[in-house]
């Protein structure tokens, strides 16, 4: 980076001490007309940095760099831009220790996490180069009289939009994927946890050509319009809530730019009678519930368990929950932070007192944090025990930590339990015979079934992602994946056919 945040530390009590970012497009910084002030979402009256925040000119600007440099980038072969973007991505990780604690006081969540965040950008980079041969494969049709050559182009400018929860990992599922198509980029981070992303992007930003990779931040009625619904731009990627996916597409439409949704899950966890419980994979699960405080898409958020099962389960997952330490990041012992917003926090706790409303048997665990983060938006993780299956915290994404369990006897019930949802990103099945995990899994409406574990620790990034239904359009990752950001070319070569006194004299029509 060119500018001088990087001895600063967030959380500082002295306002030039906290890190600040600026735009950065067409291959330079810019300042923002207005700014963005970021807090601690553990005790939000600090604050923690400030990120520039974008003019609609200046996001138009943004997209008008990305489509300057979009030829020449087009141009090259997926070799080269894969050795292009080998040289850019080792900057991911440049002082991840410093980077990783500025995105958990922006965000919340451990330390841990936001290193692992990361970690998954860099990964990412490195699944999607290795794809370089598939970049510019052509497939064949022979003939005569037409030889066809189906071949996969760059779209144009894409813009991608990532939400506050991992959004440095989320954004490597289609960032690497969109460059090595040969497509050019405007990210834009989550207005609420803009810093630790905005840096990152610039620092893969500096080692590429001019206006290939551009990073704008702004508030969303400001600039979601210039990077939307905007001619110059071929695609938006856009990871959030269904309610957001559904403006996107609604504001894409006006310029029939082609979107991918990755947006919520209520994923459904089907426990059979034969489940065997390891170490392991409770562990999985634990974290695949509670990780990150809840708020990731594709944690569990329901659990249907064989009624022989139900008991083991609940003592697996107190035994998980007993030392849970809620605080701030800042605190080593730390093993749970706040929500990143306090009307999730809120929405959360309705849902839960709803179902103690309801009579539902509400266990909860861990101790609120005290004095000086006593204000901070932290709630105890919770297990809801046999709900009525129309309570909200059954029939919504609650997105925190909490997550209803109920009971089945009959695996067709259980089956019926887990498709009836408005949602289809993740499940999971639980059985010892990989057979029944084949047969039950494909019955799991869902783009994406664990078996014996899941959420984001297990998920296989060579494989496509992304919802049915609800949760989203289009897939991330994997070849699928790029080919999401590539529009497949037809080009017919007429081959000289027989002689005319050899014609074919079938009739057409």
């Amino acid at each position: 980076m060119t500018d001088t945040t990087t001895s600063r530390s967030p959380g500082s009590t002295d306002p030039q001490d906290l890190p600040t970012t600026p735009l950065y497009y067409g291959g330079r910084e810019h300042q923002g007309e207005a700014t963005l002030t970021v807090v601690n979402p553990a005790k939000p009256s600090e604050v923690v940095g400030q990120a520039a925040a974008a003019s609609r000119e200046q996001a138009l600007a943004a997209v008008a760099s990305a489509q300057e440099a979009f030829p020449a980038w087009a141009a090259l072969s997926g070799t080269e831009r894969g050795e292009a973007l080998t040289a850019a991505a080792a900057a991911i990780m440049e002082g991840s220790e410093q980077e990783a604690a500025i995105l958990s006081s922006e965000n919340g969540k451990v330390v841990g996490e936001s290193t692992f965040d990361l970690m998954g950008l860099a990964q990412r980079f490195e699944l999607a180069i290795g794809l370089a041969e598939e970049v510019d494969a052509v497939e064949t049709l022979p003939g005569p009289p037409t030889e066809v050559r189906i071949s996969h182009q760059p779209m144009g400018v894409v813009t991608i939009i990532v939400p506050f929860n991992w959004p440095i990992a989320i954004l490597g599922a289609s960032l690497p994927y969109a460059l090595m198509a040969g497509n050019t980029v405007v990210v834009k981070p989550p207005p609420s946890c803009p810093l630790a992303t905005t840096r990152a992007v610039q620092r893969v930003a500096e080692r590429l050509p001019a206006g290939v990779l551009n990073v704008v931040t702004g508030e969303d009625a400001e600039i979601g319009e210039a990077l939307v619904s905007n001619e110059g731009v071929a695609k938006v990627c856009f990871t959030g809530s269904v309610g957001g996916g559904k403006k996107i597409m609604s504001m894409a439409a006006q310029t029939l730019t082609n979107v991918t949704l990755e947006l919520g899950g209520n994923d459904g966890v089907l426990i059979l009678e034969d489940a065997e419980f390891t170490e392991q994979n409770m562990d999985l699960l634990f974290m695949g519930i509670f990780g990150t405080t809840g708020q990731v898409c594709m944690n569990a958020k329901r659990i249907y368990v064989h009624s022989s099962k139900r008991d083991e389960l609940i003592a697996e997952l107190t035994r998980r929950l007993d030392p849970v330490t809620l605080g701030p990041a800042t605190d080593p012992a730390t093993t749970m932070g706040p929500f990143h917003q306090k009307a999730q926090l809120e929405f959360v706790q309705a849902l839960v007192q709803e179902a103690k409303d309801s009579g539902a048997d509400v266990r909860e665990f861990g101790e609120l944090p005290g004095g000086e983060w006593a204000e901070g938006h932290f709630m105890r993780p919770s297990l809801v025990l046999d709900p009525d299956p129309a309570l909200r915290v059954v029939t919504e994404e609650q997105f925190g930590p909490t997550i209803p369990i109920l009971t089945f006897e009959d695996l067709e019930d259980g089956i019926r339990m887990v498709n009836d949802t408005q949602y289809g990103l993740c499940n999971s099945v639980w059985t010892s015979d990989e057979q029944t995990a084949i047969e039950v899994g494909s019955r799991l409406q869902a783009g994406y079934v664990f078996h014996n574990t899941h959420g984001p620790a297990l998920l296989d990034q060579r494989a496509p992602f992304g919802g049915i239904k609800q949760s989203g359009i289009g897939r991330e990752m994997g070849t699928i994946g790029l080919r999401n950001f590539q529009e497949p070319h037809a080009l017919g070569l007429l081959k000289a056919g027989p002689s005319s006194g050899e014609a074919d004299s079938t009739p057409v029509g």
